[in-house]
């Protein structure tokens, strides 16, 4: 399924994204089968999957029983502790992002336990890519791992990469020239959250049961090299840092 289209340049490959639906994966199942038995004979070369994290999470058993309380769990569980916020939510750092309840949630869970996040995220999909590759016979092939997060003054969520491998999240546009011959100064493009919000539009949030996506023609770099560096900005040199920089827990 074709997510973007219009005119363009003859040089530029159109953007699709191809939501899969899938059985219901169960926890402690093998993920790399699971995904060989719905990714069927499409061909992966220069591609990237899209995997939303709950799977990660189910095959790790990253999860909690609902009994225990979410506010302890949310606190044990993040990196910074921000506080409970607007309508009985609590924020906090977990993996680099800003999120709520830590990224811990309970909807599609079968058991109906917590979800936690991976252990590693970036570990995993790691793992996962190098294992698909192996099986695949793949030499251009990224993963990238997805949620969804909310956005302040905007209502509803969106996809945010979670973690990636292989390939380039940030394309460096710093001394680009704009149409009218001005240098770029600062300008970076986060091409891994916009896939990410990309692809989680097209996967779906309910019972769509569309946890994965395959997408083709990505503008991105392929490489074997870490780049989670490249995405990520630590707290202390975030420029929203003086707006939560008092409530900061470890």
């Amino acid at each position: 399924m074709q997510l973007f289209s219009g005119l363009v340049s003859p040089s530029v490959k159109t953007l699709s994204i191809e939501p899969l639906r899938t059985d219901i994966f169960h926890q402690g199942e093998n993920l790399v089968d699971f995904i060989l038995s719905h990714v069927q004979s499409r061909n992966l070369e220069g591609s990237i999957l899209a995997i939303t994290s709950k799977l990660l999470s189910l095959e790790e058993n990253r999860t909690a029983p609902s009994h225990v309380s979410k506010t302890d769990l949310i606190i044990q569980e993040s990196d910074h502790y921000l506080g409970e916020i607007g309508y009985g939510c609590h924020l906090a750092i977990k993996h680099g992002l800003l999120v709520a309840s830590a990224g811990i949630d309970i909807s599609n869970s079968e058991s109906g336990d917590y979800l936690l996040y991976p252990r590693d995220p970036y570990l995993s999909a790691h793992k996962l890519r190098t294992e698909l590759k192996i099986r695949l016979q793949l030499r251009e092939f990224g993963v990238l791992v997805t949620d969804s997060h909310t956005t302040p003054l905007r209502h509803g969520v969106q996809g945010i990469t979670l973690a990636f491998a292989g390939f380039s999240p940030v394309k460096n546009l710093v001394g680009e020239k704009d149409i009218f011959g001005r240098p770029l100064k600062m300008t970076k493009t986060n091409d891994a959250d916009a896939l990410a919000a990309a692809a989680v539009l097209m996967m779906g949030e309910a019972a769509e049961q569309r946890p994965l996506a395959l997408i083709q023609n990505a503008p991105v770099v392929f490489t074997d090299e870490d780049h989670r560096a490249d995405l990520e900005v630590p707290v202390d040199e975030d420029m929203y840092k003086p707006l939560y920089q008092h409530f900061l827990k470890k």
